[in-house]
Parts: C-alpha cells; structure tokens; sequence
C-alpha cells in the first residue's frame, strides 16, 4: 500500500485509521455495485415503472370518481332547481288561465243575463207565460210539439207531392 501525502490524499496516520478508510471505500464501492446493479437490473425498473404506473392509475381512477360524483351532484341539483322553476311557472300559469277564464265566465254570464233580459222585455207576456208553463211541465209540452212537427212535415210532405 502507499501512503498518500500530498494535497489531494490524506495518508492514514495510523492502522486505526486505515482501517477505517478501508471500512469507507468497503462501504462507498457496495453503493456503488448496487446502483450500477439496478442499472444493469432492466426487469426490477421495468417492476418499479409499473408499480408507479399503477399507483398513479389508481389515484387518477380515484380522482376521476370523485369528478365524476361531484358532476353528477351538480347535473342533479340543476335539474331538481330546473323542475321546481318549471313547477312554479307552471302553477302561475294555471292561476292565470283559472283567473282568466273565471272572469270570461262571469262576462259570458252578464251578457246572458242582459240577451235574457232583452228578450224577455220583448216577448208577449202571453208567449212568455206559455213558455213558463212547457218549462214546468217538459213531458206534456215534448208531446205537444212532437205533435206539432208531425202536422208541419204531413202538411210540408202534401204540398211537395200534390203539386205534380
């Protein structure tokens, strides 16, 4: 062995310390062979590679259901707020169309009354008691004027047949 002195190499001063230096560069060389070993070891990085391809698949997978959960919750609370706007126009549409028609009614109703009205004030009151009467008694008057109408069509059906 050769004593190192010199500016770059610190001989060993002692057996102590060469041994120690040796315990070292023993030590230094292992971590050495071992990283060219892992180098050199293409399977084991290839296993490392995809062991990291894994984890990071998983946490991706883990992310992506997450996204995909918090979407999901934002699509359904939009469309539950959708369809409870859609229900409230609706409700006030259908108020306004009962409001709306409650009052046409209540116009189809007074223009009746006052038409009713009208003719009433023109019609002989001896038609009008006439009238009162069939209302009263709706069978009797059926037959009186099913009677009617035969006279009518036999009277009709005569002149139509005795002209030629």
């Amino acid at each position: 062995m050769t004593n190192r002195s010199g500016p770059g190499g610190g001989g060993a001063k002692g057996p102590d310390e060469l041994r120690q230096q040796i315990k070292q560069t023993r030590s230094q060389l292992g971590s050495t062979v071992e990283e060219l070993a892992a180098r050199v070891d293409v399977k084991g990085r290839a296993r490392a590679r995809a062991a990291d391809l894994r984890d990071k698949a998983g946490a991706m997978t883990v992310q992506l259901r997450s996204t995909a959960a918090q979407a999901g919750h934002t699509v359904q609370e939009r469309a539950a707020r959708a369809g409870h706007t859609m229900q409230e126009q609706a409700a006030k549409a259908g108020h306004t169309v009962q409001e709306r028609a409650g009052h046409a009614g209540h116009v189809a109703q007074d223009r009746a009354s006052h038409a009713g009205h009208a003719v009433e004030r023109r019609v002989p009151r001896q038609a009008r008691t006439f009238v009162q009467t069939g209302a009263r008694h709706p069978v009797p008057t059926l037959l009186v004027g099913a009677g009617a109408a035969l006279v009518v069509a036999g009277l009709w059906w005569r002149t139509r047949h005795t002209r030629h």
